[in-house]
């Protein structure tokens, strides 16, 4: 279940309840005249089943609530009610697979962002991949593929193709650029320190077997991306961050990046190939997969009339 709080002018309260009367899979409503400040006006909560979720809100956001008030949603972690239950049996399709667009273009475009959190997060990721390249430690290479924040630059990507915004598109490419340069610049500038304190040399990439996959892009690599960017669209979709860190830990481009920056300090010119085309394969494949993965999803839901943000909504009775 979701729970939303509304702040309504009391001009559109009346409408609003009709809505909420009208709707498949609400319950626990409550309403408050004129309790809201700021913005002024009603407040009105009430509980709906996630998969009937996406037509309850379109249609409020129709009335114009973004701008004369407000609607903020959470998740209900546990509800005890026959009430809810019913809602929930009475909701098409199962909460499980339900997607709720506007909750998933938010976070989407919160992920987009190009902010100092996201540039620390890569640029430590990439420098303990490049370590654990060093090393030979497949362990600190799984470490550094959990760590980094890409994956939210690219279902951005994947959400913006469908829905044709160009100016998603282009915020999570720049995220994605600017941030990998970063995080391979400054773990360049390190791995020259390292060269010249003598600490590592070109032989130190030589029979490292354990993570020669990195450098070596292939036909499973690509097949590990398109299913890997599936499974990261789903559980973002669906909100199961546990499986997203086995999304992580499947792809390698964090781990590509560091042996990238690595290579170029030891003028290792074939390893820094192999590396820029197993990052390229590992981000196309996450992209495709995962924009298939949201077309899949949005006709599934089309048959219960659940639209994405953005397309056309059917206009509210008094119009």
């Amino acid at each position: 279940m979701l729970h939303l709080r509304v702040i309504s002018p009391p001009e559109l309260s009346t409408r609003i309840l009709e809505i909420l009367d009208e709707a498949v899979g609400v319950t626990n409503l409550v309403v408050l005249p004129g309790v809201a400040r700021s913005p002024r006006g009603d407040l009105i909560q009430f509980d709906v089943a996630r998969e009937a979720a996406n037509e309850v809100i379109e249609r409020l956001r129709s009335l114009g609530l973004c701008a004369e008030g407000s609607i903020a949603v959470e998740e209900v972690d546990l509800s005890i009610s026959e009430a809810a239950d019913h809602a929930q049996e009475a909701a098409p399709g199962d909460g499980d697979d339900a997607v709720v667009w506007a909750e998933f273009s938010q976070r989407v475009e919160d992920d987009s962002r190009l902010t100092w959190a996201f540039l620390t997060f890569l640029a430590i990721a990439t420098q303990i991949a490049a370590i654990g390249v060093i090393v030979n430690s497949p362990i600190l290479i799984v470490g550094a593929m959990v760590l980094g924040p890409e994956f939210g630059a690219i279902a951005a990507i994947c959400f913006g193709l469908i829905q044709k915004d160009r100016h998603l598109i282009g915020r999570a490419l720049r995220a994605l650029a600017i941030g990998f340069a970063s995080a391979i610049a400054t773990t360049f500038a390190c791995a020259l320190v390292f060269h010249w304190l003598g600490w590592i040399e070109p032989s130190s990439l030589i029979d490292h077997k354990e993570i020669g996959f990195i450098v070596k892009p292939d036909r499973w690599s690509f097949i590990v991306a398109l299913l890997a960017g599936a499974a990261g669209v789903l559980s973002v979709t669906a909100g199961k961050s546990s499986a997203l860190v086995g999304v992580f830990i499947s792809v390698t481009t964090v781990p590509a990046a560091g042996y990238f920056a690595v290579a170029g300090a030891l003028a290792r010119w074939g390893d820094m190939a192999g590396s820029a085309i197993q990052l390229g394969v590992n981000i196309a494949g996450m992209i495709i997969s995962g924009m298939v993965t949201l077309l899949i999803q949005k006709a599934y839901w089309s048959r219960f009339d659940m639209r994405l943000p953005g397309r056309s909504r059917r206009k509210p009775a008094h119009e």
